[in-house]
């Protein structure tokens, strides 16, 4: 009796999940922590072996910035879990090997990882970054506006998604309360007028269309500190995203 409850205990505890990397960090000489948005259990983390050879059944490859993976976990009550084995479900080479789309996705994932803290499971999150990672991926060029687009569609599965059914022309951009007004807030977190009338251009831009928006490198730059701002605001907890300046000199 105590084999077969030992037994279903360590059944129980096994699961199968689909995962996309958000960060890899070195947690001793033994193992490593990678940190991943999974389909089935939202935001955990899970302790892995270092990669000791080729032979590897969780080689440090896997764990590129934004790899899609089908992972075995081992799960307990700790807030770091155990990951069993790992192999990939998707194959991304592109995402890993241009030095241009792997730019891309490691600031994507320093985002993310900075602002989906504790998130709850969410299949439409979840497919969202995926369907996501596929257009980068199958993407040949003119895909500079890639991560503009985005951020702005992340919002919406975060609650805070701009409303720009009311803007006109000359209106401003209130950050805090994430819709267009006609007269200046009372306080300093909106943007001009000009600034709104590109933003709320941007919120026509998708996967499909951004080769058609003609952005400078410091276009680019003042749009996605604008977004950061915007994202600050409302999650209160993003602290500096380190490898946004990496991204800004490559669309210089």
């Amino acid at each position: 009796m105590d084999i077969f409850l030992v037994f279903f205990y360590l059944c129980i505890m096994l699961r199968k999940t689909k995962g996309i990397v958000l960060c890899l960090t070195n947690y001793n000489d033994r193992y490593s922590i990678v940190r991943v948005l999974t389909e089935e259990f939202g935001v955990l983390s899970y302790l892995t072996f270092k990669d000791k050879g080729k032979k590897a059944k969780t080689s440090r490859m896997l764990f590129h910035p934004l790899a899609a993976l089908e992972m075995e976990v081992e799960h307990g009550k700790q807030d770091i879990h155990r990951l069993k084995e790992a192999k990939a479900f998707i194959s991304f080479p592109n995402l890993l090997f241009d030095p241009i789309k792997s730019s891309i996705c490691l600031f994507l994932a320093e985002f993310l990882n900075k602002t989906i803290r504790d998130i709850q499971p969410d299949k439409f999150l979840f497919n969202y970054l995926l369907y996501s990672l596929e257009i980068l991926e199958l993407s040949s060029k003119n895909y500079t506006n890639f991560h503009l687009v985005f951020l702005i569609r992340l919002s919406q599965f975060l609650g805070f998604y701009p409303n720009a059914e009311e803007y006109c022309k000359g209106m401003y951009f209130d950050l805090q309360k994430g819709y267009f007004v006609s007269h200046k807030p009372f306080h300093n977190h909106f943007l001009n007028p000009e600034d709104s009338s590109a933003l709320a251009l941007l919120l026509r831009m998708n996967y499909h269309n951004m080769h058609c928006f003609k952005l400078s490198g410091s276009q680019r730059y003042t749009i996605i500190n604008q977004i950061i701002e915007y994202y600050r605001l409302h999650l209160s907890y993003l602290p500096e995203i380190k490898s946004m300046d990496i991204l800004h000199e490559i669309f210089k």
